[in-house]
């Protein structure tokens, strides 16, 4: 069975930081680009960051460059973002998801929520 879960979300002060996690089963994290997506409540959803499949480019959002990096554990099938110097409009249900492309989506996780006050 082909799954995505998320975890690591959780309540952050201002300037604090946070690691989501995206873990998989059922398929290797390494055969796909992985996303991280977020959306705030009366927002539409974000795209944060990418990585793409078998290597190591990655991208960001210009609101997280610099605060948050994305990155690839081959041996743990899991994608994380780190997330430092968080503010309070970071705050929103993060996603994953695996796709072909970082703009070609096939698998989604649940939501994992980041609360950021203080």
């Amino acid at each position: 069975q082909v799954q995505l879960v998320e975890s690591g979300g959780g309540l952050v002060q201002p300037g604090g930081s946070l690691r989501l996690s995206c873990a998989a089963s059922g398929f290797s994290l390494d055969e796909y680009a992985i996303g991280w997506f977020r959306q705030a409540p009366g927002l539409e959803r974000e795209g944060v960051s990418c990585i793409r499949r078998r290597g190591g480019y990655t991208n960001y959002a210009d609101s997280v460059k610099g605060r948050f990096t994305i990155s690839r554990d081959s041996a743990k099938n899991t994608v994380y973002l780190q997330m430092n110097s968080l503010k309070p409009e970071d705050a929103a249900v993060y996603y994953c998801a695996a796709g072909a492309a970082c703009s070609t989506w096939h698998y989604w996780g649940q939501e994992t929520q980041v609360t950021v006050s203080s």
